[in-house]
């Protein structure tokens, strides 16, 4: 790596990626979910639905007055519209959960799908949380993190997506709803810690961007004290 790509490559730090990004990505995965539940525990089915999809365009709004992509939470707007319209029209509360339980199943084939071309689908949201300059996309190390990374994911959410669909035709709502939880904000933030971990583990570690990540942080690290070995001001 020559010090001419160093100024491309920004600092990386597994806690700086996940407290700037992180609670983002909680809101919008699950911020729909919890509305519509108590809402719909409180009021009924309408109010619920109302809720969700209030939610979701809120988050939305948030994301685009700031100029984000904001990728994951138009994803979810979109499938909170369409479950609001589905949900209305049927008046049951059982096919507006099963359709994000069927949508997520689709998520994770693509997921698992999208590393047998090449074309892992996990860089794509990773941009959500930390964008990346195009030289580093295009490297080795880069198509083989992400693509590790596209699978723990797709075969998540293929599993869950399973048993929480066999809960909610055999158990109900209420039950539906607590396993959502469970295996949902636990195991994603884990799982979301665990993806973070690894790509900047594995960054440091390559032959492509470890001395390049090494010489900014040195260099940071220099910016940091005057040549006495004091913090500088």
């Amino acid at each position: 790596m020559t010090d001419a790509a160093v100024p491309h490559l920004p600092p990386i730090s597994v806690k700086g990626i996940l407290l700037g990004s992180g609670p983002r990505f909680a809101r919008d995965a699950f911020g729909p979910i919890g509305s519509f539940w108590v809402l719909w525990k409180l009021w009924g089915l309408v109010p619920g639905i109302l809720a969700a999809t209030c939610v979701a365009l809120f988050a939305y709004s948030y994301e685009r007055r700031r100029q984000r992509p904001g990728l994951v939470v138009r994803i979810a707007l979109v499938f909170v519209v369409i479950q609001a319209v589905v949900g209305l029209a049927t008046g049951s509360a059982e096919i507006y959960l099963a359709i994000p339980v069927i949508t997520n199943a689709c998520y994770g084939l693509t997921f698992i799908g999208s590393t047998m071309i090449g074309r892992p689908l996990a860089a794509i949201f990773a941009e959500e949380l930390f964008p990346l300059p195009d030289e580093v996309k295009a490297s080795r190390t880069h198509r083989q993190v992400f693509r590790r990374i596209s699978l723990a994911w797709g075969c998540y959410m293929v599993s869950r997506s399973a048993i929480r669909l066999t809960i909610l035709l055999v158990f109900g709502v209420d039950i539906f709803v607590a396993v959502s939880f469970a295996t949902g904000s636990p195991i994603t933030a884990a799982l979301m810690a665990w993806s973070v971990w690894y790509g900047v583990r594995s960054f440091r570690r390559s032959d492509e961007w470890g001395p390049a990540i090494a010489a900014l942080e040195a260099a940071a690290l220099e910016a940091e004290f005057d040549p006495d070995g004091r913090r500088s001001a």
